[in-house]
Order: C-alpha cells, then sequence, then structure tokens
C-alpha cells in the first residue's frame, strides 16, 4: 500500500530538511504552510521557491498556503504584524518566549490533521504528519514538546472516525539543528539536490530585512548560523544589517561572540 506524508512546511530549515526526508520516505508528499500574519512573510516566498525547485528537479509536492492572516489583530507575539519588537540574543534567554505565538501549533496541528484524514479517507493510503519540531525548541516553545503532541493526538483520536488511518512521522523531535543540518547533507545527495540551492531557499530569521536578507541578531538567526558553524560551512542565505548585505564571515562572528558571552 502507498503511504502519504502531509508535512507542515513554514519554509524554515527544519521544515524544509523535514520535506526532503518525507520526499525520500514516502510514495507522495502534500506540503501546507501557514499565512497568520507573521513578521517573517519572506519564509512563504522561500517555501515557494524550495517548492519549485524540487520540481525541477523531478520530485513533485503537492503544495498549499493556507491564509489565516484574519487573526493578526487578534494574536498577541513579537512575532506577528502590530507586535513588539523580535527580541535579539541567545536562543534559550527568557525574553525568547516573546516570539510564542498563543496556540500557533495547536492550530497548524488542527488543520493539518484534517487534511491529513481527508486525503486517507479520499485514497485509504495510510498518512503520515509530518512535523519538524526539534530538540532545541522544546525549552521556549511549549506546544513542541512531546507532552503537547501526545495531548494534541489524544483529541484529534477522540475528535474523529477513522483516526487509525493517520499517524506521526517527527524524526527530528531528539535531534538539534546541527543533526538535521547533517541529515540534510545525506539527503541532498540521495535526491540528487544542491544543499546551497536547498537551505538558500528557506529563512529562520524572525527580523529580515525588506530586501528578504536575513538578520544576524535575532534568537532564531543565532541558532541557524551556529549549526553552519559547526557543520563547518557557510549559510548560503544572505545576511544583513542596517549598514546592508555582509559577508557570511560577519554574520559567523558576531553569533560566535553571543554564544561565547553567553556561556561565560
Amino acid at each position: 500500500m502507498n503511504k502519504h506524508a502531509v508535512v507542515s512546511l513554514s519554509g524554515g530549515m527544519d521544515s524544509s530538511t523535514l520535506l526532503l526526508r518525507a520526499l525520500s520516505e514516502y510514495d507522495s508528499v502534500t506540503a501546507l504552510s501557514f499565512d497568520y500574519g507573521q513578521k517573517h512573510r519572506v519564509e512563504l516566498e522561500r517555501a515557494q521557491s524550495l517548492i519549485d525547485y524540487l520540481a525541477d528537479k523531478g520530485h513533485n509536492v503537492t503544495y498549499k498556503q493556507i491564509k489565516l492572516d484574519g487573526l493578526v489583530d487578534l494574536l498577541n507575539s513579537a512575532l506577528v504584524q502590530g507586535g513588539d519588537d523580535v527580541p535579539e540574543g541567545h536562543y534559550e534567554q527568557d525574553n525568547m518566549k516573546e516570539t510564542v505565538v498563543p496556540n500557533r501549533n495547536k492550530m497548524f496541528a488542527s488543520i493539518t490533521q484534517a487534511v491529513a484524514l481527508s486525503k486517507a479517507n479520499a485514497t485509504q493510503e495510510e498518512t503520515d504528519i509530518a512535523l519538524g519540531i526539534h530538540a532545541g525548541d522544546h525549552a521556549i516553545y511549549p506546544d513542541c514538546r512531546q507532552e503537547f503532541r501526545d495531548a494534541d493526538d489524544n483529541a484529534f483520536r477522540v475528535g474523529n472516525w477513522e483516526h487509525e488511518r493517520v499517524g506521526y512521522f517527527t524524526p527530528y523531535l531528539e535531534t538539534d539543528k546541527l543533526g538535521i543540518l547533517k541529515d540534510g547533507l545525506v539527503l541532498c545527495e540521495k535526491l540528487d539536490l544542491e544543499f546551497d540551492e536547498v537551505y538558500s531557499r528557506t529563512n529562520t530569521s524572525y527580523k529580515p530585512f525588506a530586501s528578504g536578507n536575513s538578520d544576524y541578531k535575532s534568537a532564531s538567526s543565532v541558532e541557524r548560523i551556529e549549526a553552519f558553524i559547526a557543520l563547518g560551512r557557510p549559510d548560503p542565505v544572505q545576511y544583513e544589517d542596517e549598514t546592508g548585505p555582509v559577508a557570511w564571515e560577519v554574520a559567523r562572528d558576531s553569533v560566535a561572540k553571543v554564544l561565547a558571552d553567553y556561556s561565560a
């Protein structure tokens, strides 16, 4: 029997790697992105760009962007338009809780579950919900913890018939961003993709510039750059600060100082 995956694709590094993993393990893949009024909306453009690149390389994905932007005036978070400034610094600092969007993953999960169950019922195929949550998310985002996933899954199964046709695929739950990047290297080779082409089509910055370039001071960018430093290769995305676009070495050295100061 064929197996299908429904991937929650933010356009970030983690979920983009997850999409590659799903393409390598499932017979067919659907990817969903959500427009909820996020300041870093460039991630949706990157997601579409990645989908287009994959199609050019012979990897077809059914892709939908789902608009929830009517919520923007009702949500209180530094990540949404009209919210407070996105904090800078290390990703484990307490002020990073300002980037939590209330119940965001629950909203996304409910829609993804509905799509997965609909797909399973229509095709009679086993269908998995693929999520890119990883160990680095757990400290700040309670809706990325296994406890939340278990409770959410229970609600899904209590509330739906034929739920046994739907499972979960969370390969990075106990992995950090470096582990995800290492998996990306393996998957790019397996799928005949260029690593830099894939990851230049991702956005992790919560404070991107109007140009679409990434900042290197927000916590999400610090965590990503730390992973590329550990991997030993430059990040292919373009970084920028108030002076304009900067070389990879500028972003790298800035993050290295943040990490050193935090550890001191």
